[in-house]
């Protein structure tokens, strides 16, 4: 019979401690994959930025050499990402690719112009900037004309602004939820407990024997439900990574080691402080109070 009720009570307490890990680890990797998202949000914005296209339309009347010499300043201009000549044949060529027709055998000649695609890094990519690039450029007498989408620029630069800063208070929500619920689940944990750590007190145990072996056991707790918060995060970031390989979310690896070095360690303070409050809160109660 008594051995029944042990085996029963320890499948109780295997069940508890399994539902807390779990619940640190999903906790954990739910925050991890918010961090992510933060780190990078930077890095996808900036990849859209890039994509913004400052088109050069040159005189025909320009030199090879004049148009040379453009390309190359503007290529080794500390604001350009890339710079690529187009040439109208080029351009014809690619209209033909998109429309499935030649246009030309409607016009009789090639109305388009030689160009040059200039994309800036993201930083670069405001209307102001746009504008003074444009200007200076127009002062070439063998340049055209400049264009851009100004109303795309402008329509980007607000939503990243607005998004960044619904992230970050996303973020905030979501880290006071996660301290919240791992600090629920060992709460639950401890409470279970509450009457061994209480005869411990009225035989004489002090409050620090009392709650080491609690600490120390939620703290493995913790380290185990990080361990599989992060090997979900390295399954979901490898995912991501290989389906959008332009995102270049394995860049800035001392970031990402820095997030994953946190997830870590915040899955070991909480489960310490959460186990801590705990016991102290049993530690100070009235045997009598314990039922309530």
């Amino acid at each position: 019979m008594s051995s029944s009720f042990e085996r029963h009570q320890k499948r109780r307490l295997i069940s508890s401690y399994f539902s807390v890990v779990i619940s640190i680890a999903l906790v954990l990797f739910l925050l991890g994959i918010l961090g992510m998202l933060v780190l990078n949000a930077k890095t996808i914005s900036d990849n859209f930025k890039e994509k913004v296209v400052l088109t050069i339309y040159l005189d025909d009347s320009a030199k090879p050499v004049e148009i040379e010499q453009l390309q190359k300043s503007l290529s080794l201009a500390t604001f350009v990402k890339e710079a690529n000549y187009i040439s109208k044949e080029d351009a014809a060529d690619y209209m033909k690719g998109e429309y499935g027709e030649d246009f030309l055998d409607d016009v009789g000649y090639n109305p388009l112009q030689n160009s040059i695609d200039v994309n800036l890094k993201a930083d670069y990519v405001t209307g102001q900037r746009l504008d003074s690039i444009s200007e200076v450029t127009l002062n070439k007498k063998f340049v055209d004309d400049v264009r851009y989408d100004k109303d795309l620029v402008a329509i980007m630069n607000s939503n990243v602004k607005r998004i960044s800063v619904w992230v970050l208070v996303i973020s905030g929500i979501f880290t006071l939820i996660a301290v919240l619920l791992i600090n629920s689940s060992i709460r639950l944990a401890i409470y279970s407990k509450r009457f061994t750590i209480k005869t411990m007190q009225m035989v004489g145990a002090t409050k620090r024997f009392i709650r080491r072996p609690f600490v120390y056991r939620s703290i493995r707790l913790g380290i185990i439900g990080a361990i599989l918060a992060l090997i979900g995060m390295v399954v979901v970031l490898y995912y991501v990574n290989k389906t959008f390989p332009e995102l270049e979310l394995l860049r800035h690896q001392i970031l990402l080691i820095g997030l994953f070095s946190g997830v870590f360690f915040i899955g070991i303070l909480i489960t310490w402080m959460s186990t801590h409050f705990a016991t102290q809160r049993f530690l100070n109660l009235k045997t009598d109070q314990l039922y309530y």
